[in-house]
């Protein structure tokens, strides 16, 4: 995950778009890295296309 907090959220929201865009599954640690930068990213929002 990128240093900057600005570039993390980001990431982080293009990670979980992709995540939820496939059906793809999540470990538990996954989760807990994904979980605590959420934290860290209040109104950042995330947005799935549809696959076609």
């Amino acid at each position: 995950m990128p240093d900057n907090p600005a570039e993390r959220c980001h990431y982080l929201a293009n990670w979980t778009a992709v995540k939820l865009q496939w059906s793809l599954t999540v470990d538990p640690a996954e989760q807990n890295t994904m979980t605590l930068g959420a934290a860290e990213c209040p109104g950042t929002e995330v947005t799935v296309n549809p696959v076609p």
